[in-house]
């Protein structure tokens, strides 16, 4: 498997966990079902494809002056993937399968609890997750549409950093906040539909000899 091959299914990986996760939110807003779980378990193999994508993006890159750069972006993908895991593998194994937990342990550690700690853990990660791309931005070369799309749109979902950075500083998100559930799904469901774009782009800029 060489670089391209990776960034290739790591797009893939990515794209095909994005479209299952939006699937699941909208099932679970128009329906009422509770797809949380899957919703938890396809953003793990969002996170690992990310990481491989961050790795390939530096790997095709051959320009030396920007290898801190791309190092920083893969740090930062690190960091993203560790707090995922660490909320939503919490959510799927301690949370679900533990009746016992008491109202104090779950507002610290169950995710659904808005303002909990692991809510804010999961805001934090995708803002690393904005952080990463951002940098990554600088390493997609290239003139054609395709890349000077997938160059902005990494550049912009950076912005996500300082967002998901500083909400949970401020009292946004609160236990009891009146249609918070329905508005975080329709949050998250923005991000799906901009994030979608970068993984088929993604693809697309792998699928080609990257401009070094």
């Amino acid at each position: 498997m060489n670089n391209n091959v990776a960034g290739k299914i790591s797009a893939a990986v990515m794209g095909g966990s994005v479209s299952v996760f939006a699937l699941a939110l909208l099932v679970s807003l128009l329906t009422g079902l509770h797809t949380e779980q899957l919703s938890y378990f396809v953003c793990i193999f969002i996170a690992v494809g990310y990481v491989v994508f961050a790795a390939a993006v530096v790997a095709c890159n051959k320009d030396k002056q920007l290898l801190a750069v791309g190092f920083a972006g893969i740090a930062f993908a690190v960091v993203y993937a560790v707090l995922i895991f660490l909320v939503y593998y919490a959510m799927l194994t301690t949370v679900r399968m533990n009746d016992s937990l008491s109202e104090e342990t779950l507002s610290i550690i169950n995710y659904e609890r808005l303002g909990s700690l692991f809510f804010n853990y999961d805001l934090l990660g995708y803002g690393f997750m904005g952080l990463s791309t951002f940098f990554l931005g600088f390493l997609v070369r290239g003139k054609s549409k395709s890349r000077k799309a997938l160059r902005m749109l990494l550049w912009v979902h950076g912005v996500f950093f300082l967002t998901c950075l500083i909400m949970p500083m401020f009292p946004i998100f609160t236990p009891g906040m009146a249609g918070g559930e329905v508005i975080g799904t329709l949050v998250l469901l923005v991000w799906c539909s901009y994030f979608l774009p970068v993984c088929i782009l993604g693809w697309k800029y792998f699928a080609a000899k990257p401009v070094v």
